[in-house]
C-alpha cells in the first residue's frame, strides 16, 4: 500500500534517525526531500508544500524530548504532520435514531461502486448491523445483475423490481422494503458516469431528497490519484459528501488522493478497498496508514485480522511448540493456510514494521501459488517426514517430488525457508518482538 511513497520516506528519514545532532542545514534537506518525494506521489503541489513548511516549523521550533535523539525527534514530527494531513483521527459511520439509515454510494462509473456496496454491505453484517442493497442504476443492466449476483453470493439482503426503470421510485421501494422487513441499513447502489454532468447530479439529488441518507459516501479509484481528488471536490460542492471509500489500495497507487482528500474536501476517507474478495474493506486508521508509511508498521490491524480468522486454540499450541523449539513442518503447513486465510501475504507482510530484524520483510513480493505448492509438497510426505526434516535424504525427496508433481529443487527451497522461519520465530519469542515494539513507542 503506497509502496513507492513508503520506500522514498523511510530513506530520508533513515538517513536522520541516527543524527546526534540536527542543524537548520539537515531540516531544510529533509524537507525538500520530503516536499519531492510527495510531488512524486501525486500530491498537489501547495498542498506538499504546505506540509513540508508545518514540518520544518515543528522540527526547528520545539525543544528535543529527552528519551530522544534530535534525528527521531524529526521523525516524529513527520509522523505526526502524515496523520493529520490523511485525517486525524479514524471516522466512524453515522447511524439514525429511528432506522433504517441510508447510506447513499456514489462516484464515477468505474471506480468499483457496485462492488464496494457489497463490501461495505458485508462489512455492516459483521459488524451486528442488518443491511438491504437496492440498485438504481438503470443504465447499466449489468450493474444491477452484478449486485444481485454479489448479494447472492454472500447472503446479503438485497431488492429489486425489475419492471421499474426510474431511479428515484426504486430508491423509494428500497426503502419502503428495508423498513417493513426489520433492516437497519438501506445501501443505495447509485448510477456513475465517465464524468460529473448536470444530469447526474440532478439524478442524485432527486434521490437524496426522496430517501434522506444519514451518509453521502464517495466511492473514488485511488489509482487515479489527483483526478480522484477532483471528483470529490466536485461531487462535495453539488451533493454535500460525509465521507469517501478509496478502492484499489491494494495496487500500485501513488498516494495523492489517500493524502490529499480530506484536505481538499475537509471529508473523511472512512473505507479502503485492499482487494477483490468481498470482505477486503478496512476502516480507514489516520494514524496506521501513516504508521505503515514510514515503516513502523501497523500491528493493530494485523492483531485484528488474526482474531477474525485464527482459531485461539490452535494460536497458543502453536505458540507452545515454538517456544519448545517443536515447530514441524506439519505445524509450517497449518501456519500458512491460518495465513493465507488473513488475505493476500504481501498485504500481511506490509502490516510489520520494516525496521530492526525485520527491516525488508515488507517489500518482499510473494507468489501466492508458491504457498499451494508449498502445501503441496508437505502433504506429499509421511507423518515421519513431517515430524522431524532431518531425516529427508535424496531418495525421499525424489519420492515426494513424484507425489506433488514439483521438483526436488523446490523441496529443497522449501526445507530452507522452513528452517529459516523456524530460526526467526525462535528470536521473536525470545524477546525481539517485544524489544522491537518498545523501541516503536512515540511520545503523545
Amino acid at each position: 500500500m503506497l509502496d513507492g511513497l513508503s520506500n522514498k520516506l523511510q530513506k530520508i528519514l533513515r538517513n536522520l534517525s541516527g543524527q546526534g545532532r540536527v542543524s537548520e542545514r539537515h531540516v531544510e534537506e529533509t524537507a525538500r526531500e520530503i516536499r519531492n518525494a510527495l510531488l512524486d506521489a501525486d500530491v498537489h503541489f501547495k498542498l506538499a508544500k504546505e506540509f513540508v513548511e508545518r514540518v520544518k516549523q515543528r522540527a526547528l521550533g520545539q525543544e528535543v524530548l529527552e528519551s530522544l535523539t534530535p534525528g527521531q525527534q524529526v521523525i516524529r514530527v513527520v509522523r505526526d504532520e502524515l496523520v493529520e494531513l490523511l485525517g486525524g483521527e479514524q471516522a466512524g459511520l453515522g447511524f439514525s435514531k429511528q432506522p433504517p439509515s441510508v447510506f447513499l454510494m456514489v462516484g464515477l462509473q468505474g471506480s468499483g461502486k457496485t462492488t464496494s456496496s457489497a463490501k461495505l454491505a458485508q462489512w455492516l453484517v459483521k459488524n451486528n448491523h442488518t443491511p438491504l442493497l437496492v440498485s438504481v442504476d438503470v443504465y447499466r443492466p449489468a450493474a444491477v445483475e452484478q449486485l444481485r449476483v454479489l448479494c447472492a453470493a454472500n447472503r446479503l439482503g438485497y431488492f429489486d423490481d425489475p419492471a421499474d426503470l426510474d431511479p428515484v421510485s426504486r430508491a423509494e421501494k428500497g426503502l419502503r422494503h428495508a423498513r417493513n422487513g426489520g433492516y437497519d441499513v438501506l445501501v443505495i447502489d447509485t448510477a456513475g458516469r465517465l464524468h460529473i454532468d448536470d444530469e447526474m447530479m440532478r439524478e442524485l439529488d432527486r434521490i437524496r431528497t426522496a430517501t434522506p441518507p444519514v451518509e453521502v459516501l464517495l466511492v473514488a479509484d485511488a489509482m487515479t490519484g489527483q483526478d480522484a481528488v477532483r471528483s470529490a471536490r466536485e461531487f462535495h460542492e453539488r451533493l454535500g459528501l460525509t465521507g469517501v471509500i478509496l478502492t484499489k489500495m491494494d495496487g500500485d497507487a501513488r498516494g495523492g488522493a489517500a493524502l490529499s482528500i480530506k484536505s481538499v474536501t475537509g471529508q473523511p476517507i472512512k473505507f479502503v478497498g485492499t482487494g477483490e474478495k468481498v470482505e477486503a474493506l478496512e476502516p480507514f486508521f489516520p494514524d496506521r496508514l501513516a504508521g505503515r508509511i514510514l515503516g513502523m508498521g501497523d500491528v493493530l490491524s494485523l492483531i485484528e485480522k488474526a482474531e477474525d480468522t485464527v482459531d485461539r486454540d490452535q494460536a497458543e499450541a502453536m505458540a507452545e511448540k515454538i517456544r519448545k523449539d517443536a515447530f514441524t513442518l506439519e505445524d509450517f503447513r497449518d501456519q500458512l493456510k491460518q495465513i493465507r486465510k488473513m488475505g493476500p501475504l504481501e498485504q500481511i507482510l506490509g502490516m510489520l514494521p520494516n525496521m530492526g530484524p525485520l527491516r525488508g520483510i515488507g517489500q518482499m513480493k510473494v507468489d501466492e501459488k508458491e504457498l499451494i505448492h508449498i502445501e503441496a509438497i508437505i502433504d506429499s510426505m509421511t507423518d515421519a517426514e513431517r515430524g522431524n526434516h532431518q531425516i529427508l535424504n535424496g531418495s525421499r525427496k525424489k519420492r515426494i517430488a513424484r507425489g506433488c508433481g514439483r521438483p526436488v529443487s523446490e523441496i529443497n527451497r522449501l526445507l530452507k525457508q522452513y528452517v529459516e522461519t523456524r530460526k526467526m520465530m525462535r528470536s521473536l519469542s525470545r524477546g525481539i518482538m517485544p524489544r522491537l515494539m518498545k523501541g516503536m513507542k512515540l511520545p503523545r
